[in-house]
C-alpha cells in the first residue's frame, strides 16, 4: 500500500492523505477557473512505476533452491547444484561464498538469528552453524533421508520435513538446534515438502497422500495433525506455502500437478478454514506448466508463481487470471521470500530481487497560470509529498487514476 500525501497550500490551507492499494498510480491535478480547465498529469517514476525483477550478481547455476533474509540487509542463498552457500549483508547487492558441501544438493536454508542457522540437503546430511554461516557442522538425526522444508519460529524453535520423494517425517528442535526429535508422519502423508509455522505450536505442513496434494495443521507443536485441504487428484503435491506478512489469515499454496494438467494456486483467507483453488493457465503461453512450485504474494490479490517449464507468472486478481511477465529471464523458481511488499526475493535458475520502489524523475517546480508544484522526496519509496501553491480564490480537485485511466479516488 502506497501512502500518497498531498500537501495543499492556499486559501483552504488543509492536508489530504490518501492510502491507495494499487500498483501504478497517476496523479492528475485539475484546476478549474470558470470555463477553463487546466490539466497537469504527474506520473510517478517518470514514465512508469519502477516495478522490476533484477537478476543478482551470483554464479550461474542449474538452480538456486532457496533464499532467506533475516532482515532487509542480511540474507543467505544456496547454489543447490554447485553445493555452495552465499551470504549478503547489503540486501543482495554483493554476496560472499561461505561454505561448500560435499557434493550434496542443497535444498533449504533458514536462520533463527545472525548466528544460528540450518541447512537442509536432498541427502541425510543436515547442517547447523552458530557463527552466521562461517562454518557448518553436521547434525545426525536418525531417520532423515532429506530435508525439503525448513521453518524457524520464536527464539529457539526449528521445524523441518521431508521428503518429496517419500517417506514423510517431521523434525523439531525447541532449544535452538541443540537437540532434535524425529516424528514419522506416514499416518498423515506419503510425502512432505513444506512446513509453515505461525508460532511455536500452530503450523502447517504440505505435500501429498494417496488421495492428492494435502495441507495438514497442528495446534500442539506437531504432536498431532489434521488434514485441512486435499486437491483430491492422486499424484499432486502441495509444494510451497506462504503466509501473507500483512494478514496472518491469508495463506497461499502452490500445487505441482500431473502432466498435462495445469498447476494450481490454493488460497485461504480465513487461516486455513476454507480454501479456493485456481488453475494457472496464462493466455498466450504455449506450454501450460504442471510443475508449479514457487509462490509469493504481496497482497491478497497481487502475487507470482513459477515452475520448471514457464517463466514468472503474475496475478493481480487473487489467482483468477494470470499473465507471463515479459522481458525477464526468470524461471524455475522454487522459493519466493517475502518480507513486505517492497522486499521480495525469488530463487530459481538465478536469484532475483523485486524492486517496488517509486522514482520521480525530472519533476521540477512548475508555473502554470499562478500554480506552483513541488514533489519530494526524489526518488520516493513509500510516500510522495506534493506541495501545491495556488494563490487564487478557486477550487481544486485532486483525482487518482490507475494506469488504465480508471478513477481510484
Amino acid at each position: 500500500m502506497y501512502s500518497l500525501a498531498f500537501v495543499i497550500n492556499g486559501t483552504s490551507n488543509h492536508i489530504v492523505l490518501y492510502d491507495v492499494d494499487i500498483d501504478k498510480v497517476l496523479v492528475k491535478l485539475m484546476i478549474m477557473k470558470n470555463t477553463l480547465l487546466i490539466l497537469l498529469t504527474l506520473l510517478l517514476a517518470g514514465a512508469s512505476f519502477a516495478q522490476n525483477w533484477n537478476i543478482l550478481d551470483l554464479p550461474s547455476s542449474t538452480r538456486y533452491d532457496d533464499v532467506f533474509f533475516l532482515d532487509e540487509t542480511t540474507g543467505w542463498t544456496i547454489n543447490s547444484s554447485q553445493y555452495t552457500v552465499y551470504k549478503t549483508t547489503d540486501a543482495g547487492d554483493t554476496w560472499t561464498s561461505q561454505f561448500e558441501s560435499n557434493q550434496e544438493y542443497l535444498r533449504n536454508i533458514s536462520f533463527l538469528d545472525e548466528d544460528r542457522g540450518f541447512l537442509g540437503t536432498l541427502s541425510p546430511s543436515f547442517y547447523k552453524t552458530i557463527n552466521g554461516g562461517q562454518t557448518w557442522d553436521l547434525v545426525s538425526i536418525p531417520g532423515v533421508e532429506a530435508i525439503c522444508g525448513l521453518d524457524v519460529v520464536g527464539n529457539n524453535t526449528v521445524y523441518g520435513c521431508g521428503a518429496y520423494f517419500q517417506p514423510a517425517y517431521l523434525i523439531k528442535s525447541s532449544d535452538g538446534g541443540d537437540t532434535w526429535t524425529f516424528k514419522d508422519m506416514s499416518a498423515y502423508a506419503s510425502s512432505l515438502v513444506e512446513v509453515l509455522f505461525l508460532d511455536e505450536n500452530i503450523g502447517f505442513a504440505s505435500g501429498g497422500n494417496e488421495e492428492g496434494g494435502i495441507i495438514i495443521k497442528t495446534i500442539d507443536g506437531g504432536d498431532s495433525w489434521i488434514e485441512i485441504f486435499n486437491t483430491e487428484v492422486p499424484g499432486e503435491i502441495v509444494w510451497k506455502m506462504q503466509q501473507l506478512f500483512s494478514n496472518p489469515d491469508a495463506i497461499f499454496g502452490s500445487v505441482q500437478a500431473i502432466n498435462p494438467t495445469p498447476g494450481k494456486l490454493v488460497k485461504s483467507l480465513d487461516g486455513g478454514e476454507n480454501w479456493s483453488t485456481y488453475d494457472i493457465i496464462p493466455p498466450n503461453v504455449g506450454t501450460v506448466d504442471y510443475s508449479i512450485q514457487g509462490v509469493g504474494f504481496i497482497t491478497e490479490d497481487h502475487g507470482w508463481v513459477s515452475g520448471h517449464h514457464t517463466s514468472l507468472l503474475e496475478t493481480l486478481d487473487g489467482g483468477l487470471t494470470w499473465a507471463a511477465i515479459e522481458n525477464y529471464s526468470i524461471s524455475s523458481v522454487n522459493r519466493f521470500h517475502v518480507l513486505n511488499e517492497s522486499f521480495v526475493f525469488a530463487s530459481g535458475v538465478e536469484v532475483y530481487k523485486f524492486n517496488n520502489s517509486l522514482s520521480v524523475k525530472h519533476l521540477e517546480s512548475k508555473n502554470i497560470q499562478g500554480l506552483k508544484i513541488k514533489a519530494s522526496p526524489n526518488p520516493v519509496k513509500d510516500q510522495l509529498n506534493i506541495s501545491i501553491l495556488f494563490e487564487r480564490n478557486d477550487h481544486m480537485v485532486i483525482t487518482l487514476f490507475d494506469e488504465q485511466g480508471r478513477k481510484i479516488k
